[in-house]
């Protein structure tokens, strides 16, 4: 019987399954959306979602317990800095688990893991990086229109054709 023995063992051994579950959640901050297992997407949530409520605290203690879990520093930073301010409001909830396909060659169920965002900040990355494109495409028509005014070499000299013996 299986009585009392909470969680997934997603069979690994007890380091493994450690180190996986701390990539993910590292992952998910750093990219703010994963695509993983089902089985390992539940599992990171439950972390994640403990790493979001310490930075909510922001206190000495769990700015240390974050900077133990998550692997890079910069992520801590960016997870007390500008995720968890996102949530200041919210009692808990802060990730969502959305069922993708099935993966090929072993069918296992998919899943997209992802931080929930208010509708502000959804219209507020849209306009970036609507922004953002629109800006690379006037780059991109100044940098044609220099090659136009730029005068062709008139007295170019052709490349050597290779000899084949």
């Amino acid at each position: 019987m299986r009585h009392r023995k909470d969680h997934r063992k997603l069979s690994r051994t007890h380091e493994h399954r450690r180190a996986v579950l701390r990539n993910l959640v590292t992952a998910l901050f750093e990219y703010e959306r994963i695509e993983t297992s089902i089985a390992k997407a539940k599992e990171t949530r439950r972390f994640a979602e403990r790493m979001i409520t310490f930075a909510k605290r922001g206190d000495l203690a769990a700015r240390r317990e974050v900077a133990g879990y998550v692997m890079k520093p910069a992520i801590t930073q960016k997870l007390f800095a500008t995720i968890a301010p996102w949530y200041t409001g919210r009692p808990g909830g802060y990730t969502r688990i959305i069922r993708t396909r099935a993966r090929l060659g072993d069918a296992g169920e998919m899943a997209i893991l992802e931080l929930v965002k208010s509708k502000e900040q959804k219209d507020k990355e849209r306009k970036e990086a609507l922004a953002k494109a629109e800006a690379k495409g006037k780059k991109k028509e100044r940098k044609a229109e220099a090659k136009e005014k730029a005068p062709a070499p008139s007295d170019a000299v052709e490349p050597r054709k290779r000899r084949r013996g």
